[in-house]
């Protein structure tokens, strides 16, 4: 096993590139569901996602699906940690207008350019993407009403650091929401490696 010290490094290494050749050649990825396909097996209305332009949701490599677990309302601040090409990020952009706004951070500088298009393919203007780490995020406190997440905290080292940040820039009352993978407690080390990569 290499140096405990350097996982990290090689972990947010392998997110980037993995996550920015995605943004490029989603059509590419064979290890794990992307696209319009995936996000309707997730319990996203179809309707919805047919209406899309393909360039928002051919990149989407999503879990689960984090509205499903409540709505945002008009007027609210919605942050997405993780926010890809701003597919969940833009779908509550739409919920929460005209009076909301939406933020996207996302660590893949190819993932923020893409959303950026998408925001102006849709004609949407109350949303913000930036490149950023969402251990350290760029928002005041108690600035938002609702954070969600999707598939992106696993990929994290420092998952306490990350809901320490969520917990200060949420507002009283305001929620986090999130979908995501995990290990149970059941699987030992050798089945998770038998499991491949984080990627896989």
């Amino acid at each position: 096993m290499g140096n405990t010290k350097e996982e990290p490094t090689r972990l947010r290494a392998s997110v980037i590139e993995r996550f920015g050749r995605l943004a490029v050649a989603p059509e590419q990825e064979r290890k794990f569901p992307v696209g319009p396909d995936s996000a309707k097996r997730l319990g996203y209305e179809v309707a919805v996602i047919d209406a899309l332009p393909l360039a928002l949701t051919e990149s989407f490599c999503g879990v689960g699906n984090p509205f499903s677990l409540g709505e945002p309302s008009r007027g609210h601040t919605v942050l997405d940690l993780g926010c890809g090409a701003g597919f969940d990020t833009l779908l509550g952009t739409l919920r929460i207008s005209p009076s909301g706004r939406a933020i996207g951070i996302d660590l893949t500088l190819e993932m923020v350019a893409k959303a950026r298009v998408n925001a102006a393919l849709l004609g949407i203007a109350n949303v913000q993407f930036l490149r950023g780490e969402i251990e350290r995020l760029p928002l005041p406190d108690s600035s938002a009403d609702l954070v969600i997440s999707n598939g992106v905290l696993n990929l994290c080292p420092h998952k306490p650091t990350i809901l320490a940040e969520v917990n200060r820039v949420l507002k009283p009352g305001g929620r986090l929401q999130m979908a995501d993978i995990l290990l149970e407690p059941r699987v030992t080390p050798e089945e998770a490696a038998s499991k491949g990569t984080w990627s896989d």
